[in-house]
């Protein structure tokens, strides 16, 4: 199963969902993110809040959604408010789709240790869903209660 997480500027939450899944992710499944309106970096706080948690950056860098027309996600999961009414690009077909939505901890103010703090307080809810997610019996759902699954694992 593939899923892509979307953001708007595919530089933090969307980057930090794909890492994060695919770390947990076993065989069979993977995940990719892009953004809307791709920033074109990573935010490095982003890639240390991920190493410091032992999640490999490797290959890890900000791309739009068109990077995936040739390869359609299964799944489509936007992480942020700003990209939670936005249409799916119509290439991603009958992919189901799902808002996990984050606040941002890049719009966090304060000092150092409040902002990292942030960003590893996103990371843990983060990995709260994607291990909800990977445990769900995907061969016993239907599409349907898929759907449902994925709508529930956005309010965790």
């Amino acid at each position: 199963m593939r899923v892509l997480f979307m953001c708007t500027a595919n530089s933090c939450r969307s980057i930090l969902s794909e890492a994060m899944f695919n770390h947990l992710a076993p065989h069979g499944f993977a995940a990719v993110s892009a953004g809307s309106f791709p920033k074109g970096q990573v935010l490095p706080r982003s890639l240390t809040t991920l190493q410091q948690a032992g999640i490999s950056i490797d290959g890890l860098h900000s791309k739009g959604n068109d990077a995936f027309a040739d390869n359609p996600p299964d799944v489509v999961i936007t992480v942020c408010d700003k990209a939670a009414g936005e249409t799916c690009p119509v290439y991603f077909g009958p992919a189901l789709k799902a808002h996990w939505g984050l606040e941002d901890p890049s719009d966090v103010i304060g000092d150092e240790a409040q902002i990292d703090a942030a960003f590893r307080a996103t990371l843990a809810r983060i990995e709260q869903r994607c291990t909800a997610f990977l445990g769900l019996p995907f061969d016993t759902l239907s599409r349907e209660q898929l759907s449902l699954e994925l709508a529930r694992i956005g309010t965790l």
